[in-house]
């Protein structure tokens, strides 16, 4: 029961911070977290969610305490959830800035990614791949655009990319929109988000951050192809 109810909040936490709604999220993950008792597995799924809603709120630094904190705890009872967690904590440390860390917490879950096979019945989504996106949306928040560019062109070419769920690889797609634009490739910006909405278009279409990239690129002249007819679908545009 206690398993159900986690998954319960989770679902409901990751959906509150993709419609920008971060601090309900946040109490969503929360009452996770709580209803997990003593459980360090369920425990350290349900702070997963907790550190995705504490940097969606900005809260880098408390998202990187709690993560790290429950990467003690859960290891090594769970290879799938002490993997989330360190590629949590690793993102935690690139939005605050912390290069080093970042790369220190990323690299522990690469050597985490290499032991860990089977199922995964927290639905983390860890993995090798994972831990590759997880390196592109870590430059993208140090600002290093052209190490996310390169990192995301790689990535996306092996074959696991295609296996991951839709929405995963359309919500990671609009990061790397992200570092094409920092890139200042406004046709590769397009082009991810173009291919974001083929996925999975509620990604794209009713998530505040995408429509955010969508506007960034729209003010172009001219336009990224297929862009401007995201932008009038997201009314942004008539």
């Amino acid at each position: 029961m206690a398993g159900l109810l986690v998954q319960a909040y989770r679902i409901t936490s990751s959906v509150l911070v993709k419609l920008g709604e971060a601090d309900l999220g946040w109490l969503a993950a929360d009452r996770a977290a709580a209803v997990a008792g003593g459980d360090p597995v369920l425990a350290g799924a349900a702070t997963v969610s907790v550190g995705q809603a504490l940097r969606a709120l900005g809260s880098d630094r408390l998202a990187l305490v709690a993560t790290v904190a429950a990467v003690h705890r859960v290891a090594p009872a769970s290879g799938m959830v002490h993997g989330a967690l360190l590629l949590q904590a690793a993102l935690a440390a690139a939005g605050g800035g912390d290069a080093h860390r970042a790369e220190e917490l990323t690299d522990r879950a690469a050597g985490v990614a290499a032991r860990v096979a089977g199922d995964d019945p927290h639905r983390t989504g860890f993995g090798p791949v994972a831990v590759e996106l997880a390196r592109v949306v870590a430059a993208v928040e140090l600002g290093d655009a052209r190490a996310a560019v390169g990192r995301h062109e790689q990535a996306v070419r092996r074959q696991a990319w295609r296996r991951l769920p839709a929405e995963y690889r359309a919500a990671y797609l609009v990061d790397a929109a992200r570092a094409y634009l920092q890139a200042g490739d406004l046709g590769g910006a397009g082009r991810a988000l173009v291919d974001a909405d083929g996925v999975a278009p509620a990604e794209v279409r009713c998530r505040p951050a995408a429509r955010t990239v969508i506007a960034e690129i729209a003010r172009a002249h001219p336009v990224p192809a297929g862009v401007a007819r995201l932008a009038t679908v997201v009314g942004l545009t008539r």
